[in-house]
């Protein structure tokens, strides 16, 4: 399973159409002035940031599939707990069946999963995924290529200049169901995030408290991006796609003062002022 992200981009309506009232017209007609309908705008059309889980579906749907699933949502419960799920259909795309498809979606949806859409589908699989509820998603990222492992045979793009970072800083708790997102560079949160809450960054992440809920760094794929706090007991943490919950936390880094990184293809957690001291859990 990977993270998948969208990355926001706001739209909004022209000055005219955003202001709540049209103003008042007039009519020199027979003298008197005559008082157009005012009207209020009922909606406004933003881009927002969501993160999701993708499920990649490798073999058919037999019993071996449901019983490690199982053995997965048993391990780490809070790790699928409200999350919204998208179907993966890359590595089967010619083999599995709609009815299949449909099979799995009514399978995982009586797991409590949240699934609502889907990937890299053929034409039948879409329109069985269609028959119940997903829509179909493109784009999204999850866990970069390594550097090597990357081949590039096109000739490269002409260097552009980089946007500036822009980083956010939060003087005020992070509350269980808010979403606070540093687009262009690191998060700095001064205060507590409370269990539910999830913050996003491209860069670093800072928390001067005590850290739950989610945290994720380096989504748009900086793998050298790092989670720093002063008290560990997170939901799920996550660079570039890499992630560990709860449940895989050791004891030793269990409400500390932490660091977490990205060491080769492992996510390491190492606590602050010990670096002799390491997550076991990671090895």
């Amino acid at each position: 399973m990977g993270w998948g992200n969208h990355k926001p981009a706001e739209r909004r309506f022209p000055a005219a159409k955003q202001s709540r009232f049209s103003g008042v017209q007039f009519s020199k007609s027979k003298g008197r002035p005559e008082a157009q309908v005012t009207t209020v705008q009922p909606f406004q059309i933003r881009g927002r940031f969501f993160t999701a889980l993708a499920l990649r579906i490798a073999g058919a749907p037999d019993e071996a599939f449901f019983a490690a699933l199982d053995t997965q949502l048993q391990q780490t419960p809070r790790f699928f707990a409200e999350a919204p799920l998208v179907i993966d259909l890359d590595q089967v795309k010619g083999t599995l069946r709609g009815d299949e498809l449909v099979h799995i979606v009514h399978k995982l949806r009586s797991r409590k999963l949240s699934v609502f859409g889907f990937q890299h589908g053929s034409k039948e699989q879409a329109s069985a995924a269609g028959s119940v509820g997903l829509i179909e998603l493109f784009g999204g990222r999850e866990a970069p290529a390594r550097a090597a492992a990357r081949k590039e045979s096109a000739p490269a793009a002409p260097a552009t200049e980089a946007p500036a970072p822009e980083n956010k800083l939060i003087t005020t708790p992070v509350r269980s169901g808010q979403t606070v997102f540093a687009d262009r560079g690191d998060l700095v949160v001064v205060g507590p995030v409370g269990s539910g809450a999830e913050l996003v960054a491209a860069g670093n992440i800072h928390v001067y408290g005590t850290l739950r809920g989610r945290a994720l760094a380096g989504v748009n794929g900086d793998e050298s991006a790092r989670i720093f706090c002063q008290s560990l007991d997170a939901d799920l943490l996550a660079i570039s796609g890499l992630y560990r919950t709860n449940e895989s936390l050791d004891a030793s880094v269990r409400k500390q003062s932490v660091q977490v990184f990205l060491q080769g293809e492992d996510l390491r957690i190492e606590p602050l002022g010990n670096p002799q001291t390491r997550d076991r859990s990671a090895q």
